[in-house]
């Protein structure tokens, strides 16, 4: 999974308004290629989304606990830390805002969301009631060689879990829950749930990071204790575990 991008790695040429990013190629002068043929093969050109990079770090600073719930940011203030214009860092909260991570604040910027312990709770809850009976559903009726491949990404939560990345492990986490609920084939359900999930894995008000490495450890190895009960087809124990897993807001 590629590092969550920092100030450092946001283009500043696109922020200064050039409209090119360093890793594009130099645009061709009109009526340069006047010779026979065919032009001369160019490598593809790659577009960075300075936007999409502006949302990861975001992201980022808000797992980390560098931007802490109850805080106003302008856009623009944010803008020159992160090295670019106000407008993709307007266009990045807006995101969050939509995600439940922010909320907009008339004429000073954004507020980092204040999200108590009875909305997490709450959100738990729903997530259990969506989620705990597809898995179930889905242990009786998916064969174990499907379950089997799902192993790399639950690895990859223990591995985001055990380097303390809070960022890298909310991303993993999210994408084994995505690919379990995919197999139920359900577009809508998949959509929904990853919204909620995402809303539950922002940082609660209080002390930043509040949960602490060993507690994203604990949690990302239920995932594979998860697969191996689904794999053995052991129902009673799938059962014990979705219900362990959703017990705890985040």
């Amino acid at each position: 999974m590629p590092q969550q991008p920092g100030a450092r790695d946001v283009d500043r040429a696109a922020a200064e308004g050039s409209g090119r990013f360093r890793d594009d190629p130099p645009t061709a002068v009109r009526g340069e290629h006047t010779h026979g043929g065919p032009p001369p093969a160019r490598p593809p050109v790659r577009r960075t989304s300075v936007r999409g990079q502006v949302l990861d770090a975001l992201r980022a600073a808000l797992l980390g606990g560098e931007l802490r719930p109850g805080e106003v940011h302008s856009a623009p203030a944010l803008g020159e830390r992160f090295g670019v214009s106000a407008t993709p860092v307007r266009e990045a909260m807006q995101q969050l805002a939509l995600e439940g991570a922010v909320e907009v604040v008339p004429n000073r910027g954004f507020r980092v969301v204040e999200r108590g312990a009875r909305e997490r709770a709450e959100l738990a809850e729903v997530r259990a009631l969506l989620e705990a009976p597809v898995v179930l559903r889905l242990a009786r009726t998916v064969p174990p060689g499907r379950w089997a491949e799902l192993r790399p990404l639950a690895e990859a939560t223990v591995r985001a879990a055990s380097a303390g990345c809070r960022a890298a492990y909310a991303e993993a986490d999210r994408a084994f829950h995505r690919a379990v609920l995919a197999l139920a084939g359900n577009e809508q359900l998949v959509r929904i749930a990853e919204d909620l999930h995402r809303r539950a894995q922002w940082p609660a008000a209080g002390p930043p990071a509040s949960r602490g490495g060993a507690d994203l450890v604990a949690d990302a190895h239920e995932h594979t204790a998860l697969l191996d009960a689904l794999i053995a087809r052991d129902l009673d124990a799938v059962r014990t575990l979705v219900e362990e897993h959703f017990a705890t807001p985040g």
